[in-house]
């Protein structure tokens, strides 16, 4: 048996096979980094929040602008069913020339010329009552798709920020394990060199170098489509998240049940718009069997008119006349050809369609909603549990490496370890992400999302 010297056994120990002393808290920097928390990475000083990037977004994103035209357009549109009840009053004018042949008189001529206003007031219409009832009634509509619209924006906005930060932490990822793999294969190298160790360590580590660099060219790909994303939604170039401040601090779910979410979202903008879509059917059925009703409408005109010529002599002489007249139209429909009655069917089909629209509505928010809430709960848990994985895998990967300065451990089962907590902890940063965007998500499937829940997150970030 041959035995060691104590000298270079000691030297073997504190540098095992050719790997160059590191101090202890020094080679654990190295491979875990903390790269998605990674707190070694400053922020960028020209860094944006959340908060700053939707305010650029509201004046710009070509959906939520094209959301406040149509309800910019949809204002005039039920303005313009006040009409229906308001008087109209007119400007009348003409001139004419009438030729008469009589037996006795020969050719007579009339020359006439008249001047006159003319106004009408709606007194009694039912049709007209339902019109603007409905058009009315349409205006929240214009409430409805604005929280859709503003809600979509601010879950659009977020999702795009933290695909950013997602993809600068899978890139980091890449990057810290190529570097650890480089270390280890150039140990491996030397080993073999001094004839410490087979090829084999050698082949591991070149493969696994190999794909981490595949790796790395992939998430930086990606890093750059989620940054074009996020430019094209704020039509801003160039922008840089602020990451999540160190030690991260997830907001807890509010400690209501599910059935009290899904109680909320009776009046989420989806229901709200459906339920209103209703009361309008109904109010177009009311509009549509007042066709054959009576209306009665005060009338009234007054104007000048001039006759000239052989037979304004017969006809009450030459010169100026003034006239005004003011009286009740009454209208009574005896038969429109059956035009009503099937308008009436027409409107009464639509509005069961409508009723059945709006139970669908509040099926699918109360199933989206139940979906999102267990789904935030997941999230939480699992962020719980990958913060418990990261620290076993840290532990793990140090008792590794100790293992490997002995020589119990070969270079393939400190590849592993590296590898382990550098998934481990892209995974835990992506779930964080997941948890803050399905908050989020779930006040927005229950109608209740707003800028205040924007800035929550928001508080969340580097300053």
């Amino acid at each position: 048996m041959t035995v060691m010297p104590r000298r270079l056994l000691q030297s073997r120990l504190s540098r095992p096979f050719g790997l160059p002393r590191l101090p202890r808290p020094a080679l654990l920097a190295l491979v875990a980094m903390q790269a998605l928390g990674f707190g070694l990475i400053a922020t960028p000083a020209s860094a944006q929040s959340l908060r700053e990037l939707y305010d650029i977004a509201r004046g710009y994103d070509a959906g939520y602008l094209a959301a406040l035209s149509q309800a910019e357009a949809s204002r005039a549109r039920a303005e313009q069913a006040e009409a229906l009840l308001r008087p109209t009053v007119g400007l009348v004018s003409g001139v004419s020339r009438t030729q008469t042949d009589t037996p006795l008189g020969g050719m007579r001529g009339l020359n006439n010329a008249n001047v006159g206003v003319s106004a009408v007031q709606p007194l009694w219409n039912h049709a007209s009552s339902a019109a603007v009832d409905k058009a009315r009634k349409s205006l929240e509509l214009i409430d409805a798709d604005l929280a859709t619209a503003e809600q979509d924006l601010i879950v659009r906005v977020t999702q795009a920020y933290f695909d950013v930060l997602a993809a600068q932490d899978a890139l980091a990822t890449a990057q810290a394990g190529k570097k650890a793999i480089s270390e280890q294969l150039a140990s491996a190298r030397r080993n073999f060199e001094v004839g410490n160790a087979t090829i084999t360590d050698t082949r591991e580590a070149q493969a696994r170098f190999d794909l981490s660099t595949a790796q790395e060219i992939a998430a930086d790909n990606d890093l750059r489509s989620k940054k074009i994303a996020l430019d094209q939604l704020i039509g801003k170039p160039g922008t840089e998240p602020a990451p999540l401040e160190q030690p991260v601090a997830l907001p807890s779910l509010p400690a209501d049940e599910v059935e009290s979410w899904v109680g909320k979202a009776a009046e989420a903008p989806n229901v709200r718009k459906a339920r209103t879509a209703y009361e309008i059917a109904k109010l177009e059925t009311r509009r549509t069997d007042a066709g054959d009703r009576p209306t009665l409408d005060l009338e009234g005109s007054a104007g000048l008119s001039h006759n000239s010529g052989v037979a304004a002599t017969s006809s009450g002489g030459t010169g100026f006349t003034k006239n005004a007249k003011v009286g009740l139209t009454f209208k009574m429909p005896l038969y429109t050809g059956g035009a009503v009655d099937n308008q009436v069917k027409e409107a009464v089909a639509l509005e069961e369609k409508s009723r059945n629209d709006l139970d669908n509505a509040r099926r699918a928010v109360a199933q989206a909603t139940r979906q999102v809430y267990f789904g935030v709960q997941s999230g939480q848990a699992q962020v719980k549990a990958l913060e418990a994985a990261e620290s076993s895998s840290k532990l793990a990967l140090e008792a590794t490496q100790t293992g490997y300065r002995v020589g119990v451990r070969v270079n393939l089962d400190v590849l592993n370890a590296q590898t382990q907590l550098f998934s481990t902890q892209r995974d835990l940063a992506k779930a964080r992400y997941d948890v803050l965007v399905n908050g989020l998500r779930l006040r927005q499937a229950a109608g209740v999302l707003a800028v205040p829940d924007l800035d929550a997150v928001n508080a969340l970030l580097k300053k």
